[in-house]
């Protein structure tokens, strides 16, 4: 939807954006059709929407031939989504955190314009699922982070985890005035595919590391300082390295070598 298009609808169902539900709106076609093109999304195919709220990015998805699997929290957009029902559309209205994952099919694609303030606990859930990639809509600084090297200051846990389950292979930005209500910060569309998890997951060093970020990890870790500078002597890191400047295979290394 256009915002001309957009402002009449919202009036007609007696709807208002909400903020405490991160409903911000899309109003620019050229960026759904590019969403759905990232996705590359083909007839048939199983999709899973998270926050549809007025339905543009559904519309687009079900014109592009896609099974579309829509959870909406709030009740007045879940019950006006079903002016596009055209027997490939599924709604739940239902709190996405909430909802039973078992009931869709495995290696689903995900598309969606996330609810900022809980984008890492969605991303946990997806990651817990079987899917086949994943196309989310964050903000620019969240994706930043999910794409930052090692030895810059915007890696941080969500980094490794999002590198644990996934493999980035495309991302573009999108400007705020493409959305109603304006936001405050810009937004990056970024695609996820999915990959093998390694069999050595070093989560239980990585967040209290991150939580002390500034100090050496072998003032960190829960081993004797000497093991640690050893450990990292051992796959290539100077001893006095801070969480920020190891990669997740080199974490991936270090947990093996402290085990």
């Amino acid at each position: 939807m256009i915002l001309s298009e957009l402002i009449p609808f919202l009036k007609s169902i007696e709807a208002v954006p909400k903020r405490g539900l991160s409903q911000n709106f899309l109003i620019d076609p050229n960026i759904l059709q590019k969403i759905v093109a990232l996705a590359q999304v083909a007839p048939g195919e199983q999709v899973l929407e998270i926050g549809p709220g007025p339905g543009a990015l559904t519309a687009a998805l079900l014109d592009a031939g896609a099974k579309v699997w829509a959870v909406e929290t709030d009740e007045v957009f879940a019950r006006h989504l079903h002016r596009l029902q055209n027997g490939r559309l599924q709604i739940y209205l239902e709190d996405f955190l909430k909802f039973p994952m078992h009931v869709l099919p495995p290696k689903i694609k995900v598309v969606a314009n996330l609810p900022y303030h809980i984008t890492t606990p969605i991303l946990e859930k997806l990651f817990a699922h079987s899917f086949s990639s994943i196309v989310i809509m964050v903000q620019k600084e969240v994706a930043e982070r999910m794409q930052a090297k090692p030895g810059t200051k915007e890696l941080g846990s969500l980094t490794l985890f999002v590198q644990f389950y996934s493999q980035i292979s495309a991302s573009f930005d999108v400007p705020a005035g493409c959305f109603y209500p304006k936001p405050k910060v810009d937004s990056t569309v970024i695609r996820l595919d999915a990959k093998t998890a390694p069999t050595t997951a070093p989560f239980h060093l990585i967040r209290p590391a991150f939580q002390h970020r500034r100090k050496m990890l072998a003032g960190i870790l829960p081993y004797a300082k000497e093991k640690v500078k050893q450990a990292l002597l051992d796959i290539g890191i100077r001893p006095d390295a801070r969480p920020e400047m190891l990669s997740l295979d080199q974490w991936i290394q270090l947990t093996e070598k402290l085990r």
